[in-house]
């Protein structure tokens, strides 16, 4: 064209920052996976070798998909071979055209591809060693002899193996530092357990992947594998929808069953690979396949009484810009229009987490009612209060009874002595919110008519206290030291000695 050059990045610094994309070795073992699954695959298998020393062996998957030919797999085998602004077919993973390169950069240097379509097979191989040496695009055409004597047969007239090694990223091979041999099964036991938990859909639906001839099992974060007696107590909400930009969203919220409906063993497994309080938060799906879990997106903290909530999130690749996915399929950012339903649902569910935890009460998902309150219970959380504050339980029916068997000044007194216990509540103490010095502005109304009372009280006792003396007792109280010198004076001669 003319008024334009025609310019081509040099080939070694796009290599390496290609490797740099960020991707942990699970993530890049499912992108390569996903491959697998859009080539219509139903059996996949994965072999790790450690190799003779020092990690440096392969890692080889092999599927039984539909294939490609020399042209498809050239493209396959080119870097950005997609746009991924084409629109793509219903359930497809892939979007960039980046995933098989990148994803077997990122753990070794040499990347060999074979695949039969039709009964013809076609190859080609990556060889970053070649690309720096030269600074150039080469790729082979043929796989070298050394690896085609290790690779299996495809069976069957398709198919395809991936075979990556010069392992340096993944098990360090060729440096000071490479993995053990038991350091390296561990790793290979992170990815199965990893793949277990993004795959389960598929995999207990029509999919079987094997990891070293040992079949993977899903792991089902909503526990649908768990004994019928803890089925029955798991919440399941009701299915909802809505558009971002036009295209449908679902949501479908759960909520477990208490911790003590699980044996150790059960419970062990529940908690997944995070564990209990990490599995919280949603579970965003594309095409049935998991891409980001046990988080909540910024819109809520974690926290021990919310562990029981898990919300699943699904949503299809033609919305993968307002999802804003990222080029490994492991992190998204929610779009404007979902955030709305998604805090509102979340904020729902969580409450009924915190039911359960605090009360042990189970609440129907579509119950209006107001929540039991846990008569029996000495503590339960302010619902009033933004960051998590404990109370005493005032329905307490042994609190009941003393109250209705003292008279009106103890009964003020003995009161103004629960506040101060609350205050002093290790739990209220250790908020961080409660640490920071507040303004005059901003400063708790019920914290204040507390003071005031508090204020009130040492002046029964000592009529004559200075005010400097008065302000220093109250600072000494659990919380009333964040308040301030000034904002208690002020306090004290507008509210109690004035008044």
């Amino acid at each position: 064209m003319d008024g334009t050059i025609h310019t081509q990045p040099a080939a070694a610094p796009v290599i390496q920052a290609l490797r740099n994309i960020g991707y942990k070795s699970q993530t890049a073992i499912a992108d390569i996976v996903d491959n697998s699954i859009d080539a219509h695959a139903s059996a996949i298998d994965l072999k790790f070798e450690y190799g003779d020393c020092d990690g440096d062996g392969y890692i080889l998957i092999k599927d039984n998909g539909s294939g490609m030919d020399n042209d498809e797999l050239q493209k396959a085998m080119t870097i950005g071979s997609k746009d991924p602004r084409e629109e793509r077919d219903k359930n497809e993973l892939g979007r960039f055209g980046m995933g098989l390169k990148t994803a077997s950069f990122s753990l070794g240097k040499r990347v060999s591809v074979i695949s039969k379509k039709n009964g013809i097979l076609s190859e080609r191989c990556w060889d970053l060693d070649l690309v720096s040496e030269h600074n150039k695009w080469y790729l082979f055409k043929k796989v070298p002899e050394v690896i085609l004597q290790q690779l299996p047969n495809i069976e069957g007239e398709s198919g395809t193996i991936v075979y990556i090694d010069k392992l340096d990223r993944f098990s360090k091979a060729g440096t000071s530092s490479s993995l053990k041999k038991n350091s390296y099964f561990a790793k290979i036991k992170r990815i199965r357990e990893y793949l277990e938990l993004v795959y389960h859909l598929l995999l207990n639906d029509n999919l079987s992947i094997t990891i070293n001839t040992n079949p993977l099992n899903g792991w089902d974060p909503f526990l649908s594998d768990m004994p019928e007696a803890i089925r029955e107590k798991i919440i399941e909400g009701e299915k909802q929808a809505f558009r971002v930009n036009g295209k449908r969203v679902i949501v479908r919220p759960y909520v477990l069953p208490h911790p003590s409906n699980f044996n150790s063993t059960e419970f062990a497994q529940a908690g997944g690979i995070k564990g209990w309080r990490e599995q919280q938060g949603f579970y965003i799906y594309r095409e049935n396949r998991l891409v980001t879990f046990g988080d909540w997106l910024g819109l809520f903290k974690k926290e021990s009484i919310y562990d029981l909530v898990r919300i699943r999130v699904d949503f299809l690749n033609a919305s993968d810009d307002d999802w804003k996915i990222d080029i490994k399929k492991s992190s998204i950012s929610i779009p404007e229009e979902a955030k709305e339903n998604l805090e509102s649902i979340g904020r729902f569910y969580r409450q009924i987490s915190q039911d359960i935890m605090l009360y042990r009460t189970k609440r129907a998902s579509g119950s209006q009612t107001k929540r039991a309150i846990g008569t029996l219970n000495t503590w339960e959380l302010d619902n009033d209060s933004n960051h998590g504050k404990y109370v005493l339980n005032r329905l307490h029916p042994i609190l009941n009874e003393i109250l209705a068997n003292i008279d009106d000044e103890t009964t003020k007194q003995f009161k103004l002595y629960l506040n101060l216990i609350e205050l002093g509540s290790p739990m209220n103490l250790f908020e961080m919110e409660h640490l920071i010095q507040c303004e005059e502005e901003s400063f708790d109304l019920k914290l204040k008519n507390l003071l005031v009372l508090i204020a009130e009280e040492l002046l029964k006792k000592n009529p004559d206290m200075p005010l400097d003396e008065l302000v220093e007792s109250l600072m000494l109280f659990p919380q009333f030291e964040t308040i301030g010198r000034i904002v208690l004076e002020k306090i004290i001669l507008k509210d109690v000695i004035n008044d």
